[in-house]
């Protein structure tokens, strides 16, 4: 029997159904529902990247350039690997490894800039898009048809929401490093008084 979804309402977040206590709201409020339910589809998402990776023989991080690489076909400005050290954030090091490894499985090709002689772009190959195509198309109807139950009226602020969070999420501080336990905090350890055996 398959499992059923998680109920937002008694995620950690939430105060509704946590007998010790909210972790981090303290007011009863319906907005907290919402990033309950946030957090579990961001989970959810990172499985199913994790598991589409494996199924593709690859890791995360050579999914993400490949689907990065595909959509970024249909842009005016080609892709390279500057770019795509970008959109990964990862070094420059890292992005040529990444790209042998996916030229090595017949995902990715190097191709000479079309306006830049100096320059290569990134392009996927035919086995790419098939692959692709194969393994997220079905994928991509369901997600839309999910999308099309959402009421019309409140699409709007929908997708509100979501970019908000996705620009909060963006451009969010890292958080400053924690204050180290106080040493007089910490119990000394209890001497073992056991009478050595010789």
């Amino acid at each position: 029997m398959a499992e059923a979804p998680p109920d937002p309402s008694t995620d950690c977040a939430s105060p509704v159904g946590n007998a010790a206590g909210p972790y981090w709201y303290e007011d009863h409020d319906s907005a907290v529902a919402l990033l309950s339910a946030l957090r579990i589809l961001s989970a959810a998402d990172q499985d199913l990247r994790r598991r589409m990776s494996a199924a593709m023989d690859m890791n995360t991080t050579d999914l993400a350039a490949l689907r990065f690489v595909i959509a970024g076909e249909r842009s005016p400005e080609p892709v390279t690997a500057v770019r795509l050290a970008q959109h990964l954030r990862i070094s420059g090091a890292s992005t040529s490894k990444l790209l042998d490894r996916l030229a090595a499985s017949g995902h990715l090709r190097r191709a000479p800039h079309p306006r830049d002689r100096r320059s290569r772009i990134i392009v996927a190959t035919d086995h790419a898009h098939a692959e692709v195509r194969e393994r997220l198309s079905g994928m991509h109807a369901q997600m839309l048809e999910i999308a099309r139950q959402v009421p019309a009226g409140t699409r709007a602020a929908t997708v509100d929401f979501l970019l908000a969070m996705a620009r909060h999420f963006d451009t969010e501080a890292p958080p400053k490093e924690l204050t180290p336990r106080a040493l007089s905090a910490v119990p000394d350890p209890v001497p073992d008084e056991r009478p050595e055996t010789v």
